[in-house]
């Protein structure tokens, strides 16, 4: 059983988020806390075994958080959740102590996956940073992308629109870059989607860590 905390600085969105999980199989909310301090409150009587932990926290920055919670509660795994892809910010959380992270946008599926992993004691990073990171690697160094795609079991074409989504382009963008329709490139997406969902969190991480980008 998961004993999960959760927290959120806005109340709409924690009580968005409990109800998300409320009937998740095989978790049990054992506490909420809207700012960092009624976290710091709830973690001895509560004894979580995973810590949702919202990155935008009011009081104390979540980021000074970190370093606590893994010393003061080693065994207790912590989900960043945040609004933020860029690869410095979620490298950050994982320095600091984070387990996993997940923008704070991603589906009740993801979410409920991404606790099911960090609590088992695996790392987790959700499939949109994944992808993100792929791409701006690939986008870097091209000539490593058969290693990529044999991870990833995408198509040349496929590792080429992700290179062009890890540069940051729109779908109209990289259809006129390559001399094709918007709807392929949508099609493109879709398929890198469907081909790099959760079974596949685990070669993203693999990747992003070959990259520096994840903590050893």
């Amino acid at each position: 059983m998961i004993r999960l905390l959760l927290t959120d600085g806005h109340t709409a969105s924690r009580e968005e988020l409990r109800l998300r999980l409320a009937t998740a199989p095989g978790l049990e909310i054992v506490g909420e806390a809207g700012t960092g301090d009624e976290l710091l409150a709830l973690l001895a009587t509560a004894a979580p075994t995973v810590v949702l932990l919202d990155l935008n926290l009011p009081g104390p920055d979540a980021f000074a958080l970190l370093p606590s919670l893994r010393r003061q509660y080693p065994q207790v795994r912590v989900l960043a959740r945040g609004d933020q892809a860029n690869e410095h910010y979620v490298s950050r959380a994982f320095d600091l102590g984070a387990h996993g992270y997940l923008l704070a946008n991603a589906l009740p599926m993801e979410l409920r996956h991404g606790l099911a992993t960090v609590a088992a004691g695996r790392p987790f990073l959700c499939t949109a940073i994944g992808l993100a990171l792929v791409g701006h690697f690939y986008a870097e160094s091209p000539a490593s992308s058969d290693a990529v795609r044999s991870a990833l079991g995408l198509s040349k074409r496929e590792m080429e629109v992700l290179g062009l989504v890890g540069e940051g382009l729109t779908n109209a963008e990289i259809a006129a870059k390559l001399f094709t329709s918007k709807r392929t490139i949508e099609t493109h997406r879709q398929n890198i989607i469907a081909k790099t969902q959760a079974k596949n969190t685990a070669a993203l991480i693999r990747l992003a860590a070959r990259q520096g980008l994840l903590p050893e």
